[in-house]
């Protein structure tokens, strides 16, 4: 009788044991399988920067040439007007840029001295009428002026 109890207990456990196995087998493989998956998403994320990035120096340096084809080609149509019409085409570009810094200078100003009217203090205001976006205006205007002459510079 004892035998047949131990037996039937012993087969019960043989029995359950693989099953347990499993059970952990599966959850080792689904840990495994998010764990590549995850590693996949990875390597797709930083294989899209990269592909991103050679796009971006792609467009500008594309953006450059095109801007230096234009130049020639507006050099060469103010030469075929004389010397009138290649005089106010090559004054053109550096009077649109005067204008644009003295109209953004005027408004950066008016706006200094209308917080100063509202009891601002001075520091106060140069600190925050310098802003990111006036960094990258005015790195817009200095790279349009001397990179493409170091650019041109270069291409000769």
């Amino acid at each position: 009788m004892l035998e047949t109890l131990f037996g039937g207990l012993l087969g019960g456990i043989f029995r359950v044991v693989p099953e347990v196995m499993k059970m952990f087998d599966r959850a080792n493989e689904r840990k495994h399988e998010l764990a590549m998956v995850t590693a996949e998403m990875e390597f797709a994320k930083v294989r899209g920067e990269i592909s991103m990035r050679e796009t971006e120096a792609t467009m500008t340096v594309a953006e450059l040439d095109s801007m230096t084809e234009a130049l020639k080609g507006q050099a060469v149509m103010a030469k075929a007007g004389g010397k009138f019409v290649s005089a106010i085409s090559a004054l053109v570009r550096p009077i649109v840029t005067y204008w644009f810094v003295f109209l953004y200078s005027t408004y950066k100003i008016a706006g200094m001295l209308i917080a100063h009217e509202q009891g601002a203090r001075w520091v106060d205001i140069l600190h925050s009428g310098w802003s990111i976006d006036d960094m990258a205006m005015l790195n817009l205007i200095l790279t349009f002026w001397f990179v493409g002459r170091v650019w041109d510079r270069q291409k000769h």
